[in-house]
């Protein structure tokens, strides 16, 4: 794949960039809140490096799931504002996508100038499954600019118009983040330093079971914790109470657990548990053993014995890959196992080891509980994205960069 130093001179040339921005926002009487801007701070490089070369900067962007059409509630107004904060310099918010704010604002860029397109997703075409549909707003977004440059790490797995069809349309490069992170995912799977432990938390197996699968034949241990630990919990026999069960994948995860045992991977499941009352920070709540939770209870963290157990696991590790939470560590009550777990990634860290979180829900773990994105290796941008690399799926949005040229 091109980096942005194989595009040549690129002073007043238009840049299209396809950054990942979406934050999330809390809404207020004042309008909406940026709760967590690590995307906004992880994508502003490459767009203040292609401004420093003298680009005319075009970001694009999505945020959240409107319904292909405008929806206030879903603007990246305060992401425009975030984002120029970040670079030290304003960034011009265009007020539509493909329109005739956005053509304006494009036109009136000079050189090292940066504009911010409104959502991508007010247009039904960024991510219709119609290739006709697609194509044609890809059409309006590269008549905009002069070259592309793929960033948005976290969509790199989708086959929207904006990440994979403008591509076929434009000379095209990998920005910084997408390079690095690309970087990262090959070294976890390509010859990785061992021991080599992978840890996974969330609420479902079933979004983590193609991973699973294939991680049995590279990691050396698997740590599972959070909501989907139930479902491992389940397949050994054990009670689970009112903990939250995929019932329909307790078999699969029996032949997981058969096949680890056959090549030598361990598996690592809590040995004690938060059970509560009921999904609340104020519900009364208990540490039980895991295989004595009660049938009235559910299970909103891993406790402290298993706290102590996966960070032991870690201690030795040269590479470790983290993705989901451990509970649910929103609410203080169950946010000790994962803040534990956190710790133990910053320790081994600081011994040399490779570590990476996996992105969404676990980097606004790491930040909530008050830890820096510099305390480990990396923080991935890209939650799904990263976990389907690892599956070994083919991701649209770097294939298309393998392409070549136009």
């Amino acid at each position: 794949m091109k980096t942005i130093g194989d595009l040549g001179d690129l002073r007043g040339k238009r840049v299209l960039v396809r950054s990942d921005l979406n934050v999330p926002l809390e809404q207020t009487e004042r309008g909406a809140t940026i709760t967590d801007d690590g995307r906004i701070r992880a994508s502003a490089p490459t767009i203040k490096m292609l401004s420093e070369l003298g680009a005319r900067v075009i970001v694009c962007a999505h945020l959240g799931r409107p319904k292909g059409q405008p929806d206030a509630k879903y603007s990246l107004a305060p992401v425009a504002q975030r984002l120029g904060e970040v670079l030290g310099n304003p960034v011009v918010f265009a007020e539509d996508t493909v329109g005739e704010s956005a053509r304006a604002a494009v036109e009136s860029l000079e050189d090292g100038g940066v504009v911010l397109l409104e959502n991508l997703r007010f247009n039904a075409g960024e991510t219709a499954k119609s290739d006709e549909e697609r194509a044609e707003f890809a059409q309006a977004l590269a008549g905009l600019a002069d070259v592309f440059v793929s960033d948005g790490f976290g969509v790199v797995h989708r086959a929207q118009a904006s990440v994979y069809d403008v591509a076929r349309l434009l000379p095209h490069a990998t920005g910084g983040l997408v390079q690095a992170e690309v970087d990262v995912l090959r070294r976890l799977t390509q010859d990785p330093e061992r021991p080599y432990a992978v840890v996974l938390g969330g609420a479902k197996v079933s979004d983590k079971l193609g991973v699973i699968g294939n991680l049995l034949g590279t990691a050396d241990r698997l740590l599972i914790g959070g909501g989907m630990v139930f479902t491992f919990l389940a397949a050994k026999g054990l009670e689970v109470g009112k903990s939250l069960l995929e019932a329909d994948q307790v078999d699969t995860v029996k032949g997981y657990l058969e096949r680890a045992e056959r090549e030598g991977v361990e598996i690592v499941l809590p040995v004690d548990i938060v059970a509560a009352d009921a999904f609340s920070a104020d519900a009364a709540h208990d540490v039980v053993p895991a295989d004595a939770i009660p049938a009235d209870r559910m299970g909103l963290d891993i406790g402290p014995e298993s706290a102590a157990l996966f960070a032991s696991k870690l201690a030795d590790c040269r590479t470790v890959f983290w993705n989901g939470p451990m509970g649910a560590f929103e609410m203080e009550p169950y946010a000790a196992g994962t803040k534990a777990l956190a710790q133990a990634l910053v320790d081994v860290t600081r011994q040399g080891a490779l570590t990476v979180v996996g992105g969404g829900d676990s980097a606004a773990a790491v930040r909530q509980l008050g830890f820096a994105d510099a305390d480990f290796g990396h923080i991935s941008t890209g939650g799904g994205a990263s976990l389907e690399y690892l599956e070994g799926k083919e991701l649209p949005g770097l294939t298309v960069l393998e392409e070549g040229d136009n």
